[in-house]
């Protein structure tokens, strides 16, 4: 099992940008620090630009800048700090992954080119009083999805969401 840690102001940044996309999806990539055993904590994410009602479509070069500088301010660090996947809004629908969600996820794991032992799908939205609700999924390069725990972080203590 996999543990991602959001810290409150990446929490702040995704209700903001939630609330300006309304009703239309938006999403980005995540970057995080391997902090324990299998355990993540959420350093940065890009938020791209808004999708339609029921569909978003990330960019990889809108997400390339970003991951560059984040390498970069990280030292090139890769066993401690790097991309671990993607997130995206349900702002209509239950935060839990489509059939399109599940095939784009695993299309990234098991592309021998991106060498990843792993990736997360984070999925948000805001509730009728706009509090963040989430889940969080793992994919791992056999194809399966494993059980994942998201956790946001106070004060560096871990709480669920």
């Amino acid at each position: 099992m996999l543990t991602l840690n959001l810290p409150r102001d990446v929490v702040q940044r995704l209700v903001v940008g939630l609330r300006h996309a309304g009703r239309h999806e938006i999403g980005g990539i995540l970057m995080a620090e391997h902090v324990g055993p299998n355990v993540f904590t959420v350093r940065e994410l890009t938020i791209h630009g808004v999708g339609a009602v029921a569909r978003f479509v990330r960019r990889i070069e809108d997400a390339v800048g970003r991951l560059r500088a984040f390498f970069s301010e990280t030292n090139h660090d890769y066993t401690r700090f790097n991309y671990v996947g993607e997130w995206h809004s349900h702002p209509l629908f239950d935060p839990h992954p489509s059939g399109t969600d599940d095939a784009a996820m695993r299309e990234i794991v098991m592309e021998p080119t991106v060498g990843a032992t792993f990736v997360v799908l984070l999925i948000v939205k805001l509730d009728a009083f706009g509090a963040l609700v989430a889940t969080l999924h793992t994919y791992l390069p056999d194809g399966s999805k494993v059980p994942s725990t998201l956790a946001l972080l106070i004060d560096g203590e871990a709480s669920g969401i």
